[in-house]
């Protein structure tokens, strides 16, 4: 004899069951680490979603449009009251202009942070930006952004700062 009473448990053991299973399947915090998230490999491979527009791809696919071509190493650690420095290099047609971001607020050049610009060639320049004393308010993710009238193109840099024991 089935029951609502019945059919309402199976239910809810049905939610239990699944729940458990999505719990168990999270990504799981790396040990010792920095907090990273990491999945564990199910062998399957990732869905690609093709939902530009055709504006997009002749934006970003222009072939003058401004894209990176050098830059810095992804992830620094930086002591206290020492100088950190990013650089990028982007070509483009006309030359882009590089603009630099930390935490996704532009910056602006001020007495600790300079910005220096060279220009390598017609189509080509090269942007170092420098902290120098560095705090422990310049730990974050910092972005270096390229763009002319055809193109935008952006790299990123994480920064933590380190004790030094004496």
């Amino acid at each position: 004899m089935h029951t609502a009473f019945g059919s309402q448990v199976s239910f809810t053991l049905f939610i239990l069951i699944n729940l458990l299973f999505l719990c168990n399947s999270a990504p799981q915090r790396s040990v010792g680490g920095r907090g990273v998230l990491r999945r564990n490999y199910t062998g399957k491979k990732p869905v690609v979603i093709q939902h530009r527009s055709q504006d997009a791809v002749n934006y970003y696919d222009h072939e003058n449009g401004a894209k990176i071509i050098k830059s810095s190493h992804f992830e620094l650690d930086y002591t206290l009251g020492r100088k950190i420095t990013f650089f990028c290099m982007a070509q483009g047609n006309p030359r882009p202009t590089i603009t630099w971001f930390k935490d996704g607020a532009e910056l602006y050049q001020h007495r600790f942070f300079q910005v220096h610009e060279v220009h390598i060639d017609a189509d080509i320049i090269k942007s170092k930006m420098e902290i120098d004393p560095t705090t422990q308010m310049d730990a974050g993710y910092y972005e270096c952004q390229a763009d002319n009238i055809y193109a935008i193109d952006k790299r990123g840099f994480r920064t933590d700062y380190v004790m030094i024991n004496f």
